[in-house]
């Protein structure tokens, strides 16, 4: 592997994935003598797997329950692949059943239609739901250490993300059924690794993490929400964007509402960001823009990587300044999504012409003051 390319990573469909990206935030951290990152709003993990895998020692965090099982699969286990093989053929030869996840989520083929008769769309096919039952009540009847029932969770979602029926969220479900969501539900041991370094996961709001906890740099990725003014919050929030997984790493069997199934604790009124926020304060600033303010001033750490999406709430002007009376600006790359190439940015007023342009996300490397 080139020592510039991006090592392999994992991940399910996710509407901040940061794969495309991966090349490009490792070579600007390479800039700098960083020997430990905080990886503050970790998703999918992908970002910290491919910081993991090229040395360095990584703090992730996010504080969706689903991101800490995905750190703690692949950020903490010390067993290679071939170790876990007996777990996860055991955990593919139980036998189905019905149940809590059949009930609410699981659809009959109907001809193609993933309308039922209760007239809901559903995100996978009966005969996978059963198998999901089955397993993840496998999963909690082991008894399992925690690394070993992280990977064996792992393994299910990477496995039901590759036979569902919805765009990549669990929102709304296509109407009629996807080719994918025909297929069986076969668990397959994660991408795992034996890592070195103790690296640490954490599940934890940013700014409660942040005055505890130190590191060379601090890449952060939060979510900005839509700048899209007629797209209601709710639409945007992550939370409810992954409700189902959330559940499934808890298997608590929640309350639910409206016609996706959604956790009760994914409601407007409950889950929710202060980086999606789309209100204005006092002083005529958006809350989001003086929350990444606030977390740059917060974190304890010589060096920021951020990103930021052309297509999120915050302005590139007001970013601008938020990146400027923050510190120093070292390096900032652009990357067209449309057409996915970079360009290196040379001048601020570069960056803030083209944060005009739809589909551009840009990367900036700050030394703090």
């Amino acid at each position: 592997m080139d020592a510039k390319s991006p090592p392999a990573t994992e991940g399910i469909k996710y509407a901040g994935s940061k794969l495309k990206l991966l090349p490009y935030i490792l070579q600007l951290i390479r800039k700098v003598d960083a020997g430990t990152i905080l990886d503050g709003f970790s998703g999918t993990t992908r970002v910290s797997q491919a910081l993991a895998k090229k040395g360095y020692q990584v703090l992730s965090n996010d504080i969706a329950v689903w991101s800490e099982a995905l750190g703690t699969c692949y950020l903490l286990n010390k067993k290679t692949p071939a170790e876990y093989q007996v777990l996860i053929d055991h955990l593919n030869s139980v036998n189905p059943i019905d149940g809590w996840f059949t009930e609410h989520y699981g659809g009959k083929p109907n001809g193609g239609c993933a309308v039922q008769a209760d007239g809901l769309k559903k995100p996978w096919q009966i005969h996978n739901t059963r198998k999901l039952d089955a397993i993840r009540d496998e999963i909690d009847k082991l008894s399992l250490p925690a690394v070993d029932k992280a990977v064996a969770i792992t393994s299910l979602i990477l496995a039901l993300d590759g036979v569902d029926n919805t765009l990549g969220h669990f929102v709304s479900y296509l109407q009629d059924w996807s080719p994918r969501s025909y297929k069986e539900l076969v668990l397959k041991v994660p991408g795992v690794f034996v890592n070195e370094k103790e690296h640490k996961v954490f599940r934890r709001d940013i700014f409660d993490l942040t005055s505890g906890v130190s590191a060379d740099l601090a890449y952060f990725d939060p979510p900005y929400g839509s700048n899209n003014e007629k797209m209601p919050p709710s639409r945007v929030r992550y939370a409810s964007y992954y409700h189902l997984w959330t559940t499934i790493c808890l298997n608590d069997k929640p309350k639910l509402f409206g016609k996706a199934k959604r956790r009760e604790d994914t409601s407007d009124v409950v889950a929710g960001s202060v980086f999606e926020e789309f209100r204005r304060s006092s002083d005529g600033k958006l809350i989001a823009v003086e929350a990444i303010e606030r977390l740059i001033k917060a974190a304890n750490a010589r060096w920021i990587l951020l990103s930021y999406s052309s297509g999120g709430r915050a302005t590139a002007e007001e970013l601008n300044n938020v990146l400027t009376e923050s510190g120093r600006i070292l390096d900032f790359v652009e990357v067209d999504y449309k057409k996915n190439v970079m360009a290196e940015m040379k001048w601020t007023n570069e960056w803030l012409r083209d944060s005009e342009q739809p589909h551009r996300e840009f990367l900036f490397l700050i030394e703090k003051k």
